[in-house]
């Protein structure tokens, strides 16, 4: 039986590792999810977007989201997160800068493009799922 402190090594391996994962917002009332490319810094995630999308007047209007990372595609036992969070809008000129890779000058001219934003995700809920087949571990958040 897994601890805690060993659930949470589990699960900040995968965010660690994993980068492209699923988020779902509300849209008029029905769940709405996109591909989204995080980082984290613990068990805290961020996502690049642009001001401009409907996923940030989703997050406005009710500002939690449901994420799922780490997920390989090999079937039983490929162990992944489900990742309940809370979402704010970042516009720190030093995230932004930290989290900018040359990949994003697909969608922004630079770290200082007005339309370049970070959705922080601070945890409300996370479970480790999957694991050789044995039931989901919740994380006591502390």
């Amino acid at each position: 039986m897994m601890n805690n402190q060993e659930i949470r090594k589990s699960i900040e391996n995968i965010l660690e590792n994993c980068s492209l994962g699923t988020m779902a917002t509300i849209q008029q009332d029905r769940p709405h999810s996109r591909y989204m490319m995080y980082s984290n810094d613990g068990l805290t995630l961020y996502t690049a977007t642009s001001s401009e999308t409907h996923k940030v007047d989703e997050i406005q209007k009710n500002p939690y989201t449901h994420i799922l990372l780490g997920y390989e595609g090999d079937g039983f036992g490929d162990e992944y997160v489900e990742y309940q969070g809370k979402v704010t809008i970042n516009d720190s000129k030093d995230l932004k800068e930290e989290l900018w890779n040359s990949y994003m000058k697909n969608w922004f001219d630079s770290p200082d493009d007005p339309d370049f934003i970070v959705l922080e995700i601070e945890p409300v809920e996370i479970r480790l799922m999957n694991k050789k087949g044995e039931a989901p571990k919740e994380l006591v958040l502390e």
